[in-house]
């Protein structure tokens, strides 16, 4: 299913390439924000944090 996704995004990239002009900019923006970055990382690593707490409190 990723691999599905990632195509597509590639394919509208590579057939709209103002399209990746657009991506790069909204992705440089959101970059330049400590806030933003903070908040993603913390997404993306809670799952791995909570194994580990559970460990300590067991």
């Amino acid at each position: 299913m990723m691999r599905i996704i990632f195509g597509a995004i590639l394919a509208l990239l590579v057939a709209f390439p103002t399209l990746l002009a657009i991506v790069l900019a909204v992705v440089a923006a959101l970059v330049s924000q400590p806030a933003v970055v903070a908040f993603a990382l913390g997404v993306l690593l809670w799952p791995r944090l909570a194994r580990r707490v559970q460990g300590w409190t067991a």
